[in-house]
Formats: structure tokens, C-alpha cells, sequence
């Protein structure tokens, strides 16, 4: 068992769309407990044992019922007893996590000796994983580099630094060594770096700007959710934000990270009372504010055609080079998607008003 499995139930299980009725489990570890074993948490007990895992991560998966002892899903809480068959569970088979160099088209910002900065679209994939083993941001670097000899995709101390959603499209650092990748990644957990998204929210936002600090975890009644969870809970994390235009219905607003949660601003608005709109998970593809005129409706429905995602765009990305020390900045223009669905609301809006 490696950490990449345990990973995939932490950092991606967000990605795992709802099965119908009960999706089939496969084993990926298998523990049988001693005879001589005292009374102890299961969380604590497979820490102890599976290589280079963390509890955190192993408690994300007891909550999302993926460990099971003697068959039956376990809370982390669960105290193991001697003869227990412990075992982590997964809705898909036992992947090699080898990465595969696949020639996928790349948006390279800029790139150098040690990094480079990619402009992500909208529904590309960033890693393989929960059922995404092909066809990811990650492969595609591969090929990139493929005649880099320094660069092993499947190494660990080199690739992406940072991740963003599925169908969240904008700017994302790559490291091409080991030293850049510690450097950058220290800079993103110091919370150095500079990083600005752009979001059309549903709702009126009455406050030109503010901030919304809230602790995210797993949403105990949909696994498919992050929610914003009690203060013992979680993850800390803080979300800035300013409107830049409102638009009847809808905001147009700029996110400003100071920590990187998984979906965090998706979570951190809709906690606020304005989800992301046409954000299906967080129920962002229904109409959740206007009138009740059909010809409003048909309206929202073709914006939903128009941008059929999540309206948000990491715009701009900014750190210090690990090498030169340069302090370096980056925008990355709204897409076509998001900028006709904003020029739609606009005539809306304009005509609405004469």
C-alpha cells in the first residue's frame, strides 16, 4: 500500500462521481490483527502500518466508508480487536500508478530549465486517478518533457506543485526538479505565493469586499462534498474576496487564497449564501435567484449551455523563482466560456434595465 492509494481517498476523492445504488469495492489492503492486541483506534492502528500514509488521510477514508473491519464499513473512531480483518477498500480495481507520456495539446505560460506555468482548461483532468488514468494534465507534461532525461514523470520530487479542480480552468506551476518543487512547495504551504480567481457567484453579494474563515472537511452527510466543518474539524482556511461587477442575479467577484483547500472557494461562497454558478456538486446548476418567468428560465438554461462548469478561473499566479529568486507573476485572461456567459449576463441586465 503506498500513499498514492490513500492519497487518491483524501486529495481526489472529490473527483469520484455518485454511482447508482452501491458502486462494487475493491480490496487495496489487507490487515489482520494480532491475537494479542490491545483495544485501539483503527486509524491509529493502520497509521502504524501503512507505509508513508497519515492519519488525517486514513480518517477521510473510515468517513467516507472506505475501511472496513470484518466486511463492514468503520468509523475512525472503531477500536480494533484481536483477529480483526482489517481492509481499505476503493470503488475501482488496483491502478499502476505509472505515468504514461500522452501527446495532449499544452497552454505553456512560461517555462524554463527549472519550471514551467500552464494554463489549464476547463474538464482536463490534472492527475490520474479515480477512474481519470488517461488523458490528465499529467500526462500530457510527460510528453512535454519526455525528452527532458532529468524529468521522470513518475517521480515524486518533480511534477505539479498544485492542483486545481476538474472543471476549474486557469494557471498551475510545474516543477521540472526536486529542488524547485521543495522551494515552490514551501512557498505555497508558507502561503507566499500569490494566487487570484476569478467567480461569477449566484446572488447580489451586499459587502464590496471581505473574508470568510471557515475549517473544511469532507461533508458528513455527502461524501461527494467539502463542507465548512466545527473549528476541531477539518482543515483551516481563509478565502478573500472582492466584487468586480454585479450583475442583477449574479456577481462577478475576485477570490484571493491565503490557504488551498480542496474546493475551497466553491465551499467557502456557498457558505457565504452565493455558489458558483452552474457549480453542479454544490447545487449551483439550478436557478437559485431571479424571477419566475419562463423566459428567465430559458435565459439561465442557455448560460448554463453557454458555460457548462463551474464559472471559475485561476486568473493569476504569482511566487518567487526557486532558482533566481525573481519574484514572478502571471495573468491568464478569463476563457471564452466564462467571458461570454459574463457578456450575457451584462445584456441582460442592460435591457432588463431600459
Amino acid at each position: 500500500m503506498t500513499e498514492d492509494y490513500i492519497e487518491d481517498l483524501d486529495d481526489n476523492l472529490d473527483d469520484i462521481e455518485a454511482a447508482e445504488g452501491t458502486p462494487e469495492l475493491y480490496e487495496h489492503f489487507r490487515v489482520v490483527v494480532d491475537k494479542g492486541q490491545a483495544p485501539v483506534r483503527v486509524d491509529k492502528y493502520l497509521f502504524e502500518r501503512i507505509v508513508n500514509s497519515s492519519r488525517n488521510r486514513i480518517q477521510n477514508a473510515a468517513d467516507a466508508g472506505f475501511i472496513m473491519a470484518n466486511g463492514k464499513p468503520v468509523k475512525s473512531s472503531y477500536k480494533v480487536k484481536p483477529l480483526d480483518v482489517l481492509t481499505v477498500m476503493l470503488d475501482r480495481p488496483h491502478y499502476d500508478n505509472e505515468i504514461i507520456a500522452e501527446d495532449i495539446p499544452l497552454d505553456i505560460v512560461y517555462e524554463d530549465d527549472y519550471l514551467m506555468v500552464i494554463n489549464k482548461p476547463a474538464g482536463l483532468v490534472v492527475h490520474p486517478g479515480c477512474g481519470n488514468y488517461h488523458g490528465t494534465l499529467v500526462n500530457a507534461i510527460a510528453w512535454h518533457l519526455k525528452n527532458v532525461p532529468s524529468y521522470d514523470p513518475n517521480d515524486p520530487q518533480v511534477g505539479l506543485v498544485h492542483r486545481i479542480d476538474k472543471d476549474t480552468s486557469g494557471l498551475l506551476v510545474v516543477a521540472k526538479t526536486p529542488d524547485a518543487k521543495t522551494k515552490l512547495g514551501l512557498q505555497f504551504f508558507n502561503k507566499t505565493t500569490k494566487r487570484e480567481y476569478n467567480a461569477l457567484v449566484w446572488g447580489l453579494i451586499d459587502e464590496n469586499e471581505g473574508t470568510v474563515v471557515g475549517n473544511i472537511g469532507r461533508n458528513p452527510r455527502d461524501r461527494m462534498q467539502m463542507a465548512v466543518v466545527p473549528d476541531d474539524q477539518g482543515k483551516y482556511a481563509v478565502t478573500h474576496y472582492q466584487v468586480l461587477e454585479r450583475l442583477g442575479y449574479v456577481t462577478l467577484v475576485k477570490c484571493v487564497l491565503e490557504t488551498g483547500r480542496t474546493h475551497q472557494i466553491r465551499v467557502h461562497m456557498k457558505h457565504i449564501g452565493h455558489v458558483l454558478f452552474n457549480d453542479e456538486r454544490y447545487g449551483g446548476n439550478e436557478i437559485l435567484k431571479g424571477t419566475h418567468f419562463s423566459k428567465y428560465k430559458q435565459f439561465v438554461n442557455n448560460c448554463f449551455d453557454i458555460c457548462p462548469r463551474q464559472a471559475l478561473h485561476a486568473k493569476t499566479l504569482g511566487f518567487v523563482h526557486p532558482h533566481t529568486g525573481e519574484e514572478m507573476f502571471f495573468t491568464s485572461e478569463l476563457p471564452d466560456d466564462m467571458t461570454n456567459l459574463i457578456e450575457r449576463w451584462r445584456t441582460y441586465i442592460s435591457n432588463r434595465e431600459e
